[in-house]
């Protein structure tokens, strides 16, 4: 018996340590969950009075007193919108080119990529050098030539005139050389013992393992492009022609003030990106990962 409590009581003192451990851990556990709910609920702030205040009416809304719920309802602001303006139109027009646009860039990024990575030409090494040096070069010094390419092509005022150019994007053929150079070339290699031709190796096994990067850059090029406001200024000329950020805009009165108007609008815009955003999350965070653990 007297062997036995010596035995028990590690036991017991062993039981203690996992016991504190535990814990600590569990109250780490909850420290790390509160800050950043906490830090995500700052940044949830200005979205959640944004929707509040599309809800108010003007004399509401102009008060200086902020109200987070609202004395008095109103959808006479969304009403507006689809009534007398084109928000819709606007809406599909947005669509069509930002996804024109990221369509577009993912098919040409990713070949010239697999290119400059996979493959062995002359000049390869000069031509990875120029992409990388034009990100020294300002947009908006490409804008005046750009017009003019696209003046002469006749495409003012249409959709190709602000999808093509979105096409020399240099972030998306470096952002895949990384990855593309990363994959281990065994892969290609058996591939090729298996009778796959070049574009084959391509399609059938290089994209499939780069779907978490190619969706992240899908990603990032849609709402960029969705967002873009300055090219599509100078290229479309017709109110109905109009993306989102242009069309809201020429919605906003110098003259009179409309809050609740104006984040009426700013939420139908944003609204999409939250949704996309949504469903491509996942792609995202694998995209991370795979980028850390890639060999």
């Amino acid at each position: 018996m007297s062997d036995a409590r010596p035995d028990e009581s590690i036991a017991g003192r062993a039981s203690r340590s996992f016991d504190g451990l535990t814990s600590s851990l569990t109250l780490e556990s909850v420290g790390v969950h509160a800050f950043l709910y906490g830090v995500a609920l700052i940044f949830l702030l200005p979205y959640l009075y944004m929707l509040t205040l599309s809800f108010q009416p003007r004399s509401t809304a102009i008060d200086g007193i902020p109200y987070w719920i609202p004395p008095e309802f109103t959808l006479e602001h969304y009403q507006y919108l689809f009534e007398n303006s084109l928000i819709v139109d606007w809406t599909i027009n947005t669509f069509i080119i930002a996804g024109g646009a990221t369509v577009l860039i993912l098919i040409v990024d990713a070949m010239i990529a697999y290119s400059l990575s996979r493959l062995s030409w002359p000049g390869q090494g000069a031509i990875l050098g120029i992409i990388v040096a034009s990100f020294m070069v300002p947009y908006y010094l490409n804008i005046v030539p750009l017009f003019t390419i696209i003046a002469d092509l006749g495409l003012v005022n249409s959709y190709w005139g602000v999808v093509l150019p979105a096409a020399a994007s240099p972030l998306g053929v470096f952002l895949l050389y990384q990855f593309f150079k990363d994959i281990p070339d065994e892969y290609e290699e058996a591939a090729r013992l298996d009778g796959f031709s070049t574009f084959q190796i391509f399609t059938r096994l290089i994209l499939p393992l780069s779907r978490p990067v190619l969706t992240a850059l899908a990603l990032f090029q849609f709402v960029f492009n969705w967002n873009a406001f300055l090219w599509p200024l100078v290229v479309l000329q017709d109110n109905a022609a109009f993306t989102l950020p242009i069309g809201l805009v020429s919605l906003l009165n110098a003259q009179i003030y409309r809050p609740g108007r104006t984040m009426a609008a700013a939420l139908i815009a944003s609204v999409p990106l939250l949704l996309v955003f949504l469903l491509l999350q996942r792609y995202l965070v694998q995209a991370v990962e795979m980028q850390g653990v890639t060999e």
